[in-house]
């Protein structure tokens, strides 16, 4: 049955003045999903095609979440090429033949006809990866990949061209420690937001987590953060909903997605 998108019925000439927007950088060469539920391993499942739902991810991925900015894992083909890794090494949702040093977050990627990809920051080189290949976290440096959000919803096909649009969104830091003052910064007076949300909407890796009460102190800030049980009768605040599109400087068209200010956890 063929999947009803919202926006389709866009006039013929909007589709082509979308299609016109930016500049091709390169192409997808692989896809690969990640299982969810109880039984899910993680294990790698190459694919020819995904569905990416704007606002969660990865249609079937583990990794589908509203509230996260690590969505989507995007790794270039370079990185595979200069460190001799061996395939699905680096755990990428979309390999390109793109080096992804060189994509600056707040960059609006369109992959095939329709998905647009906004990304966020730069993956870390996790402990998975360090455990596998010991002293790569130290030399990997940008090209350990980089994360995004679903955007725009659209299939995705290995071979469909990268184009990267004129349009940018808000930046997000490299650092997470920003990232964490940016989120803490924005809860409402009289609200409080709990750590684990934190960090969800901070894309703080699991490791990083205890450092959150601390890193609260240090800011000023510790009176907006809680534990699960903390402060149970403030009211929780969960994230930022305003439209991610509001804060780009032009349309992107289509399926889009209600965007938070979010966060996740590690990329595996």
């Amino acid at each position: 049955m063929a999947r009803h998108i919202p926006g389709a019925a866009a006039s013929h000439a909007q589709r082509r003045d979308s299609a016109a927007r930016g500049a091709a950088i390169g192409s997808v060469l692989g896809l690969t999903l990640r299982a969810t539920g109880p039984a899910a391993t993680g294990q790698a499942l190459a694919v020819p095609l995904a569905y990416a739902t704007a606002g969660l991810g990865l249609e079937g991925d583990r990794h589908t979440d509203p509230w996260s900015p690590r969505q989507v894992l995007l790794a270039g083909a370079p990185a595979y090429a200069q460190h001799g890794l061996a395939p699905h090494t680096l755990r990428e949702n979309v390999l390109l033949d793109v080096d992804t040093a060189a994509l600056s977050s707040g960059t609006l990627l369109r992959l095939g006809d329709t998905a647009v990809l906004a990304l966020t920051f730069h993956c870390e080189a996790c402990r998975y990866l360090e455990a596998r290949h010991p002293g790569i976290a130290g030399v990997i440096g940008k090209r350990r990949g980089v994360l995004a959000r679903v955007l725009q919803g659209g299939t995705v096909r290995v071979g469909d061209p990268v184009v990267r649009m004129p349009e940018t969104v808000s930046a997000w830091s490299d650092d997470w420690r920003e990232r964490v003052a940016h989120i803490l910064a924005q809860v409402p007076e009289g609200m409080v937001v709990e750590y684990r949300q934190l960090a969800r909407l901070a894309g703080v890796q699991a490791v990083y987590c205890r450092a959150l009460p601390g890193l609260a102190r240090r800011l000023g800030w510790d009176s907006r953060a809680v534990a699960q049980t903390g402060r149970p009768a403030a009211p929780r605040w969960q994230g930022d909903r305003r439209p991610l599109e509001a804060r780009t400087t032009g349309a992107t068209g289509g399926e889009s997605a209600t965007v938070e200010s979010s966060g996740g956890d590690e990329q595996a």
